[in-house]
């Protein structure tokens, strides 16, 4: 049988309230003590089997790290290399699969996280990455189930791009995996994009090596439960808990590696493209290497922009889980004709933040991930303190004596060039620089070359040529550019996520155009009735 199949068009996942007293509320917190209660174990799975090696390491929650919820075993070498037999064994019949057979799973894997799977994969998210029940619920939740369904959908629409034809001539393309096995190097901060790394590869046709930050490894064990349940074949995902350092170097030196997909620090993965680079001539084939990295995510401020939208731009853009988002607000432009009025507001708004557990759903503030965060973080936040060149007008508390808190962090840089101007910090950070209000045109080029990085910014004003003259200046300097909004919350299939320069190769999470990076064309033409003499009319 066969026949043209289509798949519905998808809406974004709705995100769900947690009003207080609510249905929903009420779930998900039951779920969330019934997992803080007890302590899982997280094995690593190679070949649709759980390998539980024996060398256990705690899993403890960032907001109480004398608490533990779980323990993960560690992998080795050999791991690796049974990972590898494992991926490439099952690729001759996934790859082989009908794509609307692919379809299927994934579609039901969004079926799944929207229902029965939606409280685990926001309570594992809360308790493992330390996040409050709204930035779970729209990561864990509704970009998951977002990636899931509108990748399917750009997946059709890569399909059905076909050539031209010409008279006496029949064109098609077909759109192959991967020849080999590809590696998923994901993040601890957002669980829908570490799932998303490995599931747009695989359902290209692709069988992957996943390796979660070992601080995601609590909701990573839930990703690979839903897999088991929405069908997914063995062998076809692949997760490990290995030697980060090793287990790269291992991957590629391999001749079947075939791409990578990564999100992580800038430095990580330029030594990625090196390695790759100097192991060139070992592949069969040229690996895909695709990175979202590194942000130093700016919002500039015309002098007509809007006070209290500014100032709540600043606030949640900064300091939404913790500052701990590559797309975060981390410098900000300010007109000296708006400082004293949006620094009061910025000040008011953060009074009013609760710190604490994700249990407690009025706790704004959670937790930043562990404590080699915490004493970067705290480092950046001392020298300022020390520093004649900039001054700590809002928070600076640290405390690890139970969890990893920094209160919300606010710097005021007299040098736009200081460190915490330029530097990623990943942790609740906010620096600012005042201007004059005649010196607008001049913040361009500071915003512009400061900074190696080029992922996402934004520009308030209420004056069209003001926003207009920022868009066209700044066009390089971000991937994604907001207009009077903050530089964070990207929508799956709304704003294709990804930046340039040192923040990556910018690929575009959430579009068709990050899925076609992981097929290979392959261009048929037929011909119907050959010719049956080499002269040409020119011949005469």
């Amino acid at each position: 049988m066969s026949g043209i199949f289509r798949v519905p068009k998808p809406q974004n996942e709705p995100a769900k309230a947690y009003a207080p007293d609510s249905k929903e509320k009420k779930s998900l917190l039951k779920v969330y003590e019934e997992l803080y209660s007890q302590i899982i174990e997280v094995p690593q799975y190679i070949g649709g089997e759980k390998i539980f090696s024996g060398e256990k390491i705690e899993i403890r929650p960032p907001h109480n790290h004398q608490h533990i919820v779980g323990i993960y075993h560690k992998g080795t070498l050999k791991d690796v290399d049974r990972a590898i037999v494992s991926a490439l064994t099952a690729r001759k019949e996934w790859a082989a699969l009908a794509w609307e057979q692919r379809a299927s799973i994934f579609l039901k894997a969004a079926d799944l996280a929207a229902g029965k799977y939606r409280d685990m994969l926001n309570a594992s998210t809360m308790i493992g990455q330390s996040k409050n029940v709204f930035q779970a619920e729209v990561d864990s939740a509704c970009e998951l189930i977002d990636f899931l369904r509108f990748n399917t959908y750009f997946m059709t629409q890569i399909y059905s791009e076909q050539p031209l034809f010409s008279e006496g001539v029949l064109n098609r393309s077909e759109y192959r995996p991967l020849e080999g096995f590809t590696y998923a190097v994901t993040p601890f901060n957002f669980t829908s994009i570490s799932m998303n790394l490995a599931a747009s590869m695989a359902l290209m046709g692709n069988v992957v090596i996943w390796k979660p930050s070992h601080t995601q490894v609590y909701s990573a064990k839930v990703i690979m439960d839903l897999w088991e349940e929405a069908g997914l074949p063995k062998g076809v995902i692949n997760m490990i808990l290995t030697d980060s350092a090793e287990t790269s170097q291992k991957i590629f030196a391999h001749p079947d590696f075939a791409g990578v997909h990564f999100t992580g620090s800038t430095r990580v993965f330029q030594s990625f493209w090196s390695e790759i680079g100097s192991n060139i001539q070992k592949y069969k084939t040229y690996p895909r290497i695709v990175g979202e990295t590194g942000g130093k995510d700016f919002i500039l401020a015309h002098p007509s922009a809007e006070p209290d939208a500014l100032a709540t731009g600043l606030v949640r853009g900064a300091f939404e889980y913790q500052g701990q988002k590559c797309s975060a607000a981390s410098r900000a432009y300010i007109p000296v004709s708006l400082w004293n009025t949006v620094m009061q507001k910025m000040k008011d708004m953060i009074s009013e933040f609760q710190i604490g557990t994700p249990a407690d759903t009025s706790n704004f503030i959670n937790a930043v991930i562990d404590k080699k965060a915490f004493d970067k973080i705290k480092g950046y936040i001392e020298r300022a303190e020390a520093s004649q060149e900039a001054e700590i007008i809002i928070g600076g508390q640290c405390n690890d004596s139970t969890g990893y808190f920094i209160y919300p962090t606010v710097i005021l840089a007299k040098n736009p060039h200081y460190e915490s101007m330029i530097e990623e910090i990943f942790g609740p950070v906010l620096s600012v620089y005042v201007y004059e209000d005649e010196k607008w045109e001049e913040m361009f080029e500071l915003i512009d070359t400061s900074t190696e990085y080029s992922l996402t910014g934004s520009v308030f004003a209420q004056d069209r040529y003001a926003i207009a003259q920022a868009t066209e200046a700044l066009k390089n300097a971000s991937g994604n550019f907001y207009i009077n909004d903050k530089p964070t919350g990207a929508v799956v299939g709304q704003q294709p996520f990804g930046g340039a320069r040192a923040s990556g190769t910018n690929d575009k999470a959430g579009s068709a155009q990050n899925l076609l990076r992981w097929t290979s064309v392959r261009s048929i033409k037929e011909t119907l009735v050959p010719s049956t003499d080499y002269k040409y009319p020119f011949l005469g």
